[in-house]
């Protein structure tokens, strides 16, 4: 193959992951002023992606809690530790029912423009939910 030819090729591969980045960029909407379906469920989105960021940070502080916990509690023997495993178990059956029920919720306009705003809305209602749950796990009442 002529170097020519070569280097082209090249060029067009370097080229396109950032083709496909620029396609998947969301476009700009106001979320205050949305009215279109399509900015609607962009703007459930965002919030459902907000809500899933503020959940990853209370997971982690969660977390960071039960370790301390089954620490405290090793001294007391092995059968007082598991809250970390505990936590775990809880997160991952969490996340299946929060995916099920929010697929669920889709079905009120399964097929139409909307059911990704009713999925999305769901998805970030259960997620703060969610979050507060964990924040009880790490925050004590003054």
């Amino acid at each position: 193959m002529p170097l020519r030819i070569r280097t082209l090729l090249a060029a067009a591969i370097l080229l396109l992951p950032a083709s496909f980045a620029v396609a998947q960029e969301e476009p700009e909407v106001d979320c205050n002023n949305a009215v279109a379906q399509m900015d609607l469920n962009i703007c459930a989105h965002r919030d459902y992606a907000q809500a899933d960021e503020e959940l990853n940070a209370a997971y982690k502080k969660a977390m960071e809690a039960t370790q301390k916990m089954d620490a405290d509690y090793k001294d007391m023997g092995e059968q007082y530790v598991g809250a970390v495993d505990a936590l775990k178990r809880a997160q991952r059956s969490w996340i299946g029912y929060r995916d099920g029920q929010c697929e669920l919720a889709g079905f009120e306009a399964r097929g139409g423009s909307m059911e990704p705003m009713l999925v999305s809305g769901c998805l970030a209602d259960l997620t703060r939910k969610r979050t507060a749950e964990l924040k009880s796990v790490y925050e004590t009442e003054d």
